[in-house]
């Protein structure tokens, strides 16, 4: 550990020295050959790396590309680029990778490696794209003596996440839409008063709360300075699989709400989502649901239409299985789609997360499916005939009702099943037939054997 090859200049910078002691031999000397290499395409005979060159490495688009890049050039004032001193101060506890909870993440940290408090109040400068301490919803400026609506700090950090993540790929972006980005604006809370500010704009505990109910987001802007070729989380996309036969516009399920609810998640593979079933397709059926799932994928993502226009879901990490009681385990969620778009995940309160009753006739077992709360007061709960539901405040999740309404009638309902791809998918890959294919296979075979419910 340490930095006893660093030269003079850089030594003087007691900054540069505590970050140095942050790295081993061997990553200092990674991170000088990363340096070189774009130092050399910069052409500037080897100083710094332009912005150009900076900003094509790791891949971030747009406003929130520039605001990365003035941040972690802060150190040298940016005049020459990125220098090696900008880039290990700023590359500092990027390889202490997120862990599976959602409240550690990487640190990405120009000075030095935070704590997580430092680590909130970077990514809140980060989305300070203007650089006025205000993050507001709205912005409005006075043109020809009227009100015109500018873009915000906010607006410009989703629609450059929605360019880096979609629009710059192609296979990826196919069937994106920036729109949906609205509906995580719409999560958000302003309660700070800010100078020659019209409203109130977002204080940090507020942009902490809101981070918290999107964690794809807070997974995307804390690691935009890890290597782009590995994997970054909150950069991936699951790819979705339906029938050819079914349009777009009657999947409840989008590229960027893929994007949201997977964010919800402990694992970091690349993910295959496959619809399982859908009302409009299958019929609006229990027992069709059932066989459609039972035959899939054990995890899944149940989302929700109701007929007041809101959108809202729950993913369950066990099968759905003809259950007495609750049962599931902690990495099941409740999330909500539209008009906001927010994770609600397990608090701990106690261990209501997945319901499943089948041809009951108690009514303390109410027949359909479920997820959190108390029977006959859940956080999320279709009947068994799959024409009513009901949600409300729930302290499994500490979320609040997910539709307008405490009772709601289902238009649409769908689901997903999730085929993770880890290093055993990698080795499966060598065997005929998709990935999918298989692990229907695969599970039938382990149920023969009375293995298909074992904990992963």
């Amino acid at each position: 550990m340490g930095n006893s090859q660093a030269t003079p200049a850089y030594a003087r910078s007691p900054r540069f020295v505590t970050a140095s002691r942050a790295f081993s031999k061997q990553e200092l000397d990674n991170l000088r050959a990363l340096f070189a290499s774009l130092a050399e395409q910069s052409q500037s005979s080897g100083r710094a790396i332009s912005r150009k060159a900076f900003l094509e490495y790791y891949g971030v688009r747009g406003p929130l590309g520039e605001r990365l890049f003035q941040l972690v050039t802060k150190e040298s004032g940016g005049s020459d680029g990125v220098t090696l001193e900008d880039l290990i101060i700023a590359k500092v506890g990027t390889s202490a990778l997120m862990r599976d909870s959602v409240q550690s993440i990487s640190i990405l940290a120009t000075y030095g490696r935070g704590t997580r408090d430092e680590v909130d109040d970077f990514i809140y400068q980060l989305c300070d794209i203007t650089g006025d301490g205000a993050l507001t919803r709205f912005v409005f400026t006075l043109a020809f003596t009227s009100l015109v609506h500018a873009r915000s700090d906010l607006e410009s950090v989703l629609e450059s996440i929605h360019e880096t993540i979609f629009a710059e790929n192609k296979e990826v972006g196919e069937g994106s839409d920036n729109k949906t980005f609205e509906t995580f604006l719409n999560s958000a809370v302003f309660s700070k008063d800010a100078q020659g500010v019209l409203e109130k704009s977002m204080s940090l505990s507020d942009f902490r709360n809101w981070c918290t109910l999107l964690p794809s987001l807070r997974k995307f802007l804390g690691n935009l300075l890890m290597p782009p070729d590995s994997g970054r989380p909150g950069f991936e996309v699951p790819l979705l699989h339906y029938p050819e036969n079914i349009s777009t516009d009657s999947l409840l399920l989008n590229k960027e709400y893929a994007w949201h609810i997977a964010g919800g998640f402990a694992q970091h593979e690349v993910q295959e989502w496959k619809l399982l079933y859908h009302s409009s397709l299958h019929g609006q059926s229990f027992n069709t649901f059932l066989g459609k799932v039972t035959n899939g994928d054990a995890q899944t993502v149940l989302i929700v239409k109701d007929t007041e226009g809101s959108v809202y879901g729950g993913y369950a990490s066990q099968p759905w299985e003809r259950h007495s009681d609750f049962y599931g385990d902690m990495k099941t969620f409740l999330f909500k789609l539209y008009p906001q778009a927010s994770i609600f995940r397990p608090t701990g309160a106690n261990r209501n997360l997945q319901w499943c009753a089948i041809n009951f006739s108690s009514e303390n077992i109410p027949n359909g499916i479920g997820f959190g709360g108390q029977p006959h007061h859940f956080g999320l709960f279709l009947s068994a005939n799959f024409d009513q539901g009901h949600s409300f405040t729930c302290s499994t999740f500490t979320s609040p009702p997910l539709s307008k309404t405490n009772r709601f009638r289902p238009e649409v309902i769908e689901c997903w099943g999730i085929q993770m791809r880890g290093a055993q998918d990698e080795k499966s890959e060598l065997v005929k037939g998709t990935v999918l294919e298989r692990f229907k296979e695969d599970r039938n075979m382990l149920k023969l054997v009375g293995l298909a419910n074992a904990s992963e």
